[in-house]
């Protein structure tokens, strides 16, 4: 048997315990990456905090956390979205991709452009995707306001 950690949650064709529904599929996808995303953040930060120190100078390690930071903030809001049992399935399928894509491109480039003193190959024209990542997570945001901001009371 699986190990459970969230043991009062309830996974899709469970039944129902504790008078919870089961979770349908798009909670169920968002959960399930959000968590992979806040493990995958941890071991890039440990990389950062003691892998990085005696490659980089101070400011790229500063930079390099900033994309560490960020993509952990938007990994724990897609595990709260997760949870969500008011928003409609698109809501939350939209604001899930513009959170992915705003990590990509922000927290992404960011990592590259930080450790670009020892990669082999140049990665300046990343620059402008930062930028971009951020308008992302923005849009994310608003989007996530709009849909609550349209639900009936």
């Amino acid at each position: 048997m699986i190990f459970r950690i969230f043991d009062c949650f309830i996974l899709p064709n469970e039944g129902t315990k504790i008078g919870l529904e089961p979770m349908n599929k798009i909670n169920k996808k968002i959960l399930i990456v959000s968590s992979l995303l806040g493990a995958i953040t941890i071991a890039i930060g440990a990389f950062g905090a003691h892998g990085l120190k005696s490659l980089v100078d101070g400011e790229s390690l500063r930079t390099f956390e900033t994309g560490v930071r960020y993509q952990m903030y938007h990994a724990l809001a897609l595990l709260a979205l997760s949870f969500s049992k008011h928003l409609p399935a698109k809501s939350l399928l939209i604001v899930f991709r513009f959170f992915i894509f705003g990590i990509l491109c922000f927290s992404g480039s960011i990592y590259l452009l930080a450790i670009q003193e020892v990669l082999p190959f140049s990665v300046k024209y990343l620059g402008p995707v930062t930028p971009i990542g951020g308008l992302l997570f923005i849009i994310g945001w608003v989007y996530l306001a709009y849909s609550v901001y349209k639900l009936k009371d």
